[in-house]
């Protein structure tokens, strides 16, 4: 049970999702539930195993959905007395502990070219969620991209559309040609996403943005595109470019300084 219970856990987790593991750790009195028993509860309101059921899980459940949705761990004690909370009469009191595990980090690479395939080995080496889309079936297959998570092929402007992007989406846009980086960021522009980068020479950017706007793009949004994209450490090869991008994006995510951390610990030492 506690293993097919951890099992899914592990898939929602590998699916993308955000799963909690609800564990009762201390019983005294009569309770429906066992000290030790563990429960999953899901973002769409569904659950494996169980610490006893009635109203007790029911609440449990309503505290689980909450912690997931603000990604915090929390704790949680119950008094199953009629008077109490619950209003329960089994007499008993419990106390647990609710777990969050994060949804994996998705790297959406547009374009499966030589950059999208550098990319994709450094997204499966930071064990994130990797998918790559291109327009053409022969650059998007598990023969280049054998362990990535999603292959998609076709129009990348109408896919990226219904693609679902939240904070945990990092998209880089390193498509074949002008015109189909201006088809992928227009998909995504003004959309929520953790980071969204654009490869490309200044000149090819502005005049992208510049069509953009007179689409009716918003300039705004165009402002927190991170193009040219990735930071200015390689020779040019693809493999030093990737690795350049990929720094950026783990910038954004952790928010760092991006910063010598030689000069980090001069600051603080002078500090």
């Amino acid at each position: 049970m506690e293993g097919r219970l951890m099992t899914e856990i592990s898939k929602r987790i590998e699916k993308g999702e955000k799963a909690a593991l609800v564990t009762l750790i201390d019983v005294e009195g009569s309770s429906p539930g066992k000290a030790g028993s563990l429960m999953g509860v899901f973002e769409d309101g569904s659950i494996a195993g169980t610490i006893g059921g009635g109203n007790l899980e029911y609440q449990v459940i309503s505290s689980a959905l909450e912690a997931i949705e603000e990604s915090k761990n929390r704790k949680f004690e119950f008094e199953l007395v009629e008077e109490g909370e619950l209003h329960m009469k089994c007499g008993g009191k419990v106390s647990g502990y609710i777990k969050i595990f994060e949804k994996r980090k998705k790297l959406i690479i547009v374009g499966g070219g030589h950059l999208g395939q550098e990319l994709y080995k450094l997204g499966k080496f930071l064990n994130m969620y990797t998918t790559v889309i291109d327009d053409r079936e022969e650059y998007a297959n598990e023969k280049r991209f054998p362990q990535a998570d999603e292959l998609l092929h076709g129009s990348i402007g109408e896919i990226l559309e219904k693609y679902a992007l939240d904070e945990g989406s990092y998209v880089v846009i390193v498509t074949r040609g002008h015109s189909y980086d201006k088809d992928a960021l227009r998909a995504v522009t003004g959309r929520t996403a953790a980071y969204i980068g654009m490869i490309g020479s200044r000149k090819k950017i502005i005049e992208t943005y510049k069509d953009l706007i007179d689409e009716g793009v918003k300039e705004e949004y165009l402002e927190k595109v991170y193009s040219p994209v990735g930071l200015d450490i390689s020779t040019g090869e693809p493999n030093e470019i990737a690795l350049g991008i990929m720094a950026e994006i783990l910038k954004v995510k952790n928010q760092g300084s991006g910063r010598h951390m030689s000069e980090v610990k001069k600051v603080r030492v002078q500090g």
